[in-house]
């Protein structure tokens, strides 16, 4: 399985075009976004400033970019090719399978979140303690996991050919009512209702708890506990259920 993961890495890496969208990608969004914002302007009911929370929310897009957008297409295509078929000729258990490509796409997201601080840091002067910086990014990357599994159950519930509208649907979906692109806090209330049980929604809960000097909320930690069991759960399913029909 390590094997495997280091391959799915590798690949990844020398992939140019998506290594763009993922990691420059949510940079550029965030500069655009904050650069019409004033910067003292909070977020309502919060100590947060637009900056660190767009901040907290395009380093927490890119990252679902990279898992989500990488694994869906890329296993989709793999199954068309014949070789998922090929894999299951060898010792490799479909649980390794699947964990593999959900360690291989979070391994990645690590230049898409450290990125956008950077920029954030540099351009915008947002300024967090030593302690805020690590744990931001801790969390952010540990959250990503729920949609690198996400990214596993699409591929193998579409074809090739519907797989990029699916994820696309899917993807600014979650992104837009998750609250990323804009303050959740500013929906109608019925929105709100429904934002607060999405998993972008506490997935950006988790950061903007360590900006304003806390603990991720455990209500937050268990939606996406429970969103990562589900979606890893449905992933597995589908591969055993792919491997009795070939």
């Amino acid at each position: 399985m390590t094997t495997l993961i280091r391959l799915e890495v590798t690949r990844t890496l020398r992939n140019k075009k998506f290594m763009f969208f993922s990691v420059i990608y949510p940079s550029v969004i965030y500069l655009l976004i904050s650069g019409t914002q004033n910067d003292t302007d909070t977020i309502p009911h919060t100590d947060l400033t637009l900056q660190s929370f767009f901040m907290v929310s395009m380093a927490s897009f890119g990252a679902l970019t990279a898992v989500l957008m990488g694994n869906s297409e890329r296993i989709a295509k793999e199954r068309e090719k014949g070789w998922v078929r090929q894999l299951r000729l060898t010792a490799l258990p479909g649980r390794g399978y699947v964990l593999a490509k959900i360690a291989g796409a979070a391994m990645v997201t690590l230049p898409c979140i450290v990125v956008v601080f950077l920029v954030a840091a540099s351009v915008k002067h947002v300024r967090f303690d030593l302690w805020q910086w690590f744990a931001l990014t801790g969390v952010i990357w540990a959250g990503s996991l729920v949609f690198a599994a996400l990214g596993v159950a699409i591929g193998y519930l579409t074809s090739g050919d519907a797989v990029r509208p699916v994820t696309m649907i899917i993807y600014f979906g979650l992104s837009i009512l998750g609250g990323l692109w804009m303050p959740s806090a500013t929906f109608p209330q019925w929105l709100q209702n429904i934002s607060e049980w999405l998993p972008t929604h506490a997935y950006a809960a988790l950061g903007q708890a360590v900006e304003m000097g806390g603990a991720p909320h455990a209500r937050d930690v268990a939606v996406l506990g429970v969103y990562f069991l589900l979606f890893a759960g449905g992933a597995a399913w589908l591969y055993r259920k792919d491997t009795l029909k070939a």
